[in-house]
């Protein structure tokens, strides 16, 4: 086929030899089925911001990190330069998020680089060596759709391990390999630790998974991995082989309101001295 435009830096620097056929064209980038050398691998070029769809919510973007007060200022005011500089944020929270996933042992494509607004990556195949399919159009049986749900679920506690919540988790975004789910699409893939709405995010993903396969093996349904693992992650008991149960308890006890604020009073008190400490030494 004819080389893409955006494709065509690659090709002129040797990068990729050919482009084979488009693979598909979602919400926020189209994905090539590329030749570098002997191998097949994905190019994932990234649609300009104005020709998407998909609209990087606040939620997403709350906490990432910009190289300087400039770009932060520029975001800030929506100048052209901001929206480029949020552009080029967004595009590298996923590479950034392949690499740290793939050093995890996350089952997510193989990253090889990034070049000029393309991402390069493993072609997830299945047993006949063609293009995985997505997870969506793929009919299970009821033990198939227990063990793969059971996998993924794993699959997002290794990702919370490593400080990454996926955040649009789902049947549409999980290819089935030959060897296996793999995890793809995570531009806005937010970190556990700095974003106040990773918790909703995990909880949602989870639900994703559940709500999926429960359609095809409803004894599922019943599962609450989603709490579990976060309240694991919050006590720093969780790790990538913890033994999960699929229950979680919710704590109806009554909120002792009185020692709560008797403790907030304290922090208050506690601080005041030390300004006032500060004051006198001056």
């Amino acid at each position: 086929m004819k080389v893409p435009r955006r494709l065509q830096p690659l090709v002129d620097d040797g990068i990729v030899d050919a482009v084979a056929r488009q693979l598909m064209s979602g919400k926020e980038a189209m994905v090539f089925v590329v030749r570098c050398g002997a191998e097949s691998r994905c190019a994932k070029v990234y649609k300009e911001a104005d020709r998407r769809s998909f609209r990087q919510a606040v939620d997403y973007t709350e906490n990432r990190k910009t190289k300087n007060s400039r770009e932060t200022r520029a975001i800030a005011k929506r100048t052209r330069f901001g929206r480029e500089s949020q552009e080029a944020a967004w595009q590298c929270a996923e590479v950034d998020a392949l690499y740290r996933l793939a050093a995890a042992g996350v089952r997510v494509p193989r990253p090889y680089g990034f070049h000029a607004g393309v991402l390069l990556m493993e072609l997830v195949t299945d047993d006949a060596g063609n293009a995985a399919p997505r997870l969506n159009d793929v009919e299970l049986a009821p033990a198939g759709a227990v063990d793969l749900h059971e996998r993924l679920v794993r699959e997002v506690v290794r990702m919370l391990c490593a400080g990454v919540v996926h955040g649009d988790l789902s049947e549409f975004n999980i290819l089935l390999g030959a060897d296996g789910p793999v995890i793809i699409d995570l531009p806005q893939a937010v970190d556990a630790a700095g974003n106040n709405h990773a918790k909703r995010m995990l909880l949602r993903d989870v639900d994703n998974l559940r709500r999926f396969f429960g359609r095809f093996a409803p004894g599922v349904l019943a599962s609450d991995y989603g709490n579990e693992i976060w309240a694991r992650y919050q006590s720093g008991t969780l790790t990538p082989d913890a033994t999960l149960t699929g229950e979680f308890a919710t704590d109806d006890a009554p909120v002792d309101l009185e020692s709560v604020l008797c403790e907030i009073d304290a922090v208050r008190l506690e601080e005041a001295a030390r300004q006032m400490r500060i004051r006198e030494r001056e």
